[in-house]
């Protein structure tokens, strides 16, 4: 009973901030970036990053499972 209120109320509560940070106007930034097609170096960037980070952990998951096999 005690989870079901606190999941209860945790979720009222995101809800609510959810809708509150929706009323933010959109940053300046992001729309100049829009405008003049630089966005799409940014997400390219970003999907670089990600991809990086998702290829060294799967290096490191490898020579972990190699050195606890020994």
């Amino acid at each position: 009973m005690e989870k079901t209120r606190f999941r209860t109320v945790a979720f009222l509560i995101s809800f609510l901030l959810m809708n509150s940070f929706s009323a933010v106007a959109a940053p300046e930034m992001a729309d100049s970036f829009r405008a003049d097609g630089k966005i799409y170096v940014v997400v390219a960037v970003v999907c670089i990053i990600l991809i990086g980070l998702f290829a060294l952990l799967f290096w490191m998951d490898r020579r972990l499972t190699k050195l606890e096999k020994k």
